[in-house]
C-alpha cells in the first residue's frame, strides 16, 4: 500500500517545531457513522449511484485489461488526485494518491478551490499518464507512473492557456485535447474553445500546431457557456468527442460531437445533450441535479459506461458533501453514445455491469456505512487529507494517539494549518473522537473542524477565554467567525461528537461527569456549496491552534 506524504514526512518523526507531550493536543479513535438521506432498496445484482459518496469530483476513468482506474479532483486539499481501482465499475477501492510529495506541487497561498482541478488518467506503452491543471499555479502538466498507486513522476509542465486536458492516444502518437481561449475575441461571459494539439510523450513536450475543435460549444449561436472536460475516443470510423457544458452547477450537461478526422470538422448530435438533469421538476423528491463531466469507457466484454459527476442537494441547491461521482451504461443510438435519454432521472439503483465483482474497498461506494481510525499504526491512511502541501510536519501517530503541533489559523493562506480530515460522505453522518487537550493561553484551541472553505468552516472544542477553559462552538461565514455557544470544561479528555442531519447539526461532549449536549439545531447551510462557494465538499477531522 502506498502512503501520502503526509504520512511519509511524519512516520516516527518528531513534530516541528517539537511540542512537550504534556502540552501538544492528543486525539484518539476517530469514526464515522453515515447514512444516505434517500431510502432504496439495492438487489443482488444492482448497484447504487453514487459509486463514490461525497467530495470525489471530476471522475475520469480508464480500463487496463480486467482492471479500471478512476482519478478525481482534490484541489488544494493535500494529498492530492486521490485513485481508485476497480474491478467491476462498482466497487472501488483507493490504491493512492497521485500527488503525495511537497516537491512535486506548492498549494502555498492557494485558496482550498484552487490548485488541482479536472485530471484525466491514461495508460500507454506500460507507463500511466495524468494530465491536469493547477489553477493559480504553473498551469497544464503531465505525470507519470508504472504503477498507479504511486510513485508519480514530478510535473512536466506545458507551455498552453487553459484548463481541463486529457490525452488521446492514437497508436503510438499522443494528442492533449482541452479548454482554451477561442480564436477570436469572446463573445460573452463564459465563451470558450476545445483545441487539439500533438504532445510528444518522450519528449514531453507539446509539438505542431494546435487547432480549435469547438468555438463556444454545440450551438454558438444560443451562447453556451463553460465548455469544458473534453475527451476524445474513436469507434467505427469515428473519432468522438464529448465534453461538458453549462457549468458544473444546476445547468451542467454533457454533450458529443463527431468527426471522420481527429482535426475535425465536428458535427454535434442533433438531440444533444446526452446528459443533464437541468430540465426536471427541482421540486422532484431526492434530486440528483448538476450531471456532467463525463467520461466514457469500454469494459472487456464490449459495452460502454460513463462516469460523471452529480450532486444529490437535501433542499433546493443546497448540499454540504460536495459532488460526487456516478455511473450509468451507455447505449448507442444511431451511431451516437447516450448516456440518459431526456427527461429521465438519474437512477439511484443500476444493473451491475457484466463484470467480475469486485469486493468493496475500504472507502465503501455509498448508501449506510462507517469506520474507525483508532490511530494505532505508523502513518495516517491515505484518505487523510490537509490543506496546501506542508513544508514541515504538523503531526505524529503515538501510541493510539494522533498529536497536533503547530500550525496556521484556518484562513490563513500563508501557511498549513495544523488539520487533518476526511471527507463528510453523507448528510445525515455522525463523527466522533476523544481529545486530551488543556490550553495554556487564551484562544489556544483543539478539536472538531468542518471545513467547507478557508473562510466557511466550524470548529467544536476545547478553548481558553478570560483564563478558563471551556468547551466552544464557532462558526464562520465568509470569513467571520462568532461564538455560537460554550460551556465551563473540566480536566481530562472529552469526547466531541458532532451529529449532521442535512442542513442542521448538533454538538455532544462527554467527559468524567457526563454527556451533555453544548448546541443542537444549528443551521450549517454555510458549509454548503451554495452558500460557500467553490468545488469542494465538507472535510472534518481533528485540529488545533496554540501556541
Amino acid at each position: 500500500m502506498k502512503l501520502h506524504t503526509l504520512a511519509l514526512l511524519l512516520s516516527g518523526a518528531a513534530l516541528a517545531p517539537p511540542a512537550a507531550a504534556s502540552d501538544a493536543p492528543r486525539f484518539s479513535r476517530f469514526s464515522y457513522d453515515g447514512h444516505a438521506q434517500e431510502k432504496v432498496t439495492v438487489g443482488p445484482n444492482q448497484y447504487r449511484n453514487p459509486i463514490l459518496s461525497g467530495y470525489y469530483p471530476d471522475p475520469s476513468v480508464t480500463r487496463v485489461g480486467d482492471d479500471y482506474y478512476l482519478v478525481l479532483s482534490s484541489f488544494a486539499h493535500y494529498p492530492g488526485l486521490p485513485i481508485f481501482r476497480s474491478k467491476d465499475l462498482v466497487n472501488w477501492t483507493q490504491i493512492g494518491n497521485a500527488i503525495d510529495r511537497p516537491e512535486q506541487l506548492d498549494f502555498t497561498g492557494m485558496r482550498t478551490s484552487q490548485a488541482v482541478f479536472a485530471p484525466d488518467i491514461s495508460y500507454h506503452d506500460g507507463v500511466f499518464y495524468i494530465v491536469n491543471t493547477c489553477v493559480e499555479c504553473k498551469g497544464n502538466f503531465v505525470i507519470t507512473a508504472k504503477d498507479p498507486a504511486g510513485p508519480w513522476s514530478n510535473p512536466i509542465w506545458l507551455p498552453f492557456e487553459g484548463i481541463d486536458p486529457s490525452i488521446y492516444w492514437e497508436g503510438d502518437k499522443a494528442y492533449i485535447v482541452n479548454n482554451r481561449a477561442p480564436a477570436e475575441p469572446p463573445r460573452y461571459d463564459g465563451h470558450r474553445a476545445i483545441w487539439i494539439q500533438e504532445y510528444d510523450w518522450r519528449a514531453g513536450k507539446m509539438v505542431g500546431d494546435s487547432t480549435q475543435l469547438i468555438n463556444g460549444g454545440v450551438d454558438i449561436s444560443k451562447k453556451p457557456v463553460w465548455i469544458e472536460g473534453p475527451h476524445i475516443f474513436r469507434k467505427d470510423g469515428y473519432y468522438y468527442l464529448t465534453a461538458a457544458e453549462g457549468g458544473t452547477s444546476v445547468n451542467h450537461s454533457q454533450v458529443v460531437l463527431r468527426s471522420k478526422s481527429l482535426r475535425g470538422p465536428f458535427v454535434p448530435y442533433a438531440d444533444n445533450p446526452i446528459l443533464t438533469q437541468r430540465d426536471l421538476d427541482p421540486a422532484r423528491p431526492n434530486p440528483i441535479t448538476s450531471a456532467g463531466h463525463a467520461t466514457l469507457v469500454q469494459t472487456q466484454r464490449g459495452d460502454w459506461y460513463a462516469t460523471f459527476l452529480g450532486v444529490r442537494p437535501y433542499e433546493g441547491d443546497y448540499y454540504n458533501i460536495g459532488r460526487e461521482t456516478f455511473l450509468l451504461p451507455v447505449t448507442w443510438k444511431d451511431g451516437w453514445p447516450i448516456i440518459l435519454p431526456k427527461g429521465q432521472p438519474i437512477p439511484f439503483v443500476g444493473t451491475k455491469p457484466r463484470l467480475p465483482m469486485s469486493a468493496p474497498g475500504p472507502i465503501p461506494t455509498s448508501g449506510d456505512f462507517g469506520y474507525v481510525d483508532d490511530f494505532d499504526g505508523s502513518t495516517l491512511g491515505m484518505q487523510w487529507v490537509g490543506v496546501r502541501t506542508p513544508k514541515t510536519p504538523f503531526y505524529r501517530l503515538d501510541r493510539g494517539d494522533l498529536v497536533l503541533g503547530h500550525g496556521t489559523s484556518i484562513g490563513d493562506l500563508k501557511g498549513v494549518p495544523a488539520f487533518v480530515g476526511r471527507r463528510q460522505q453523507h448528510h445525515v453522518a455522525t463523527i466522533s473522537t476523544t481529545l486530551q487537550f488543556s490550553p495554556d493561553t487564551d484562544g489556544d484551541r483543539a478539536g472538531l473542524v468542518a471545513m467547507q472553505s478557508d473562510l466557511n468552516y466550524l470548529f467544536f472544542g476545547t478553548t481558553r477565554i478570560a483564563g478558563k477553559p471551556v468547551v466552544a462552538l464557532y462558526a464562520s461565514d465568509k470569513g467571520t467567525e462568532r461564538m455560537i455557544a460554550s460551556a465551563p470544561a473540566t480536566k481530562g479528555p472529552v469526547t466531541l461528537t458532532i451529529r449532521a442531519d442535512k442542513d442542521r447539526m448538533a454538538f455532544d461532549y462527554q467527559t468524567a461527569v457526563g454527556k451533555s449536549t453544548l448546541a443542537e439545531n444549528v443551521d450549517v447551510r454555510f458549509l454548503s456549496t451554495k452558500a460557500a462557494g467553490g468545488f469542494v465538499g465538507t472535510v472534518v477531522g481533528p485540529y488545533a491552534w496554540y501556541r
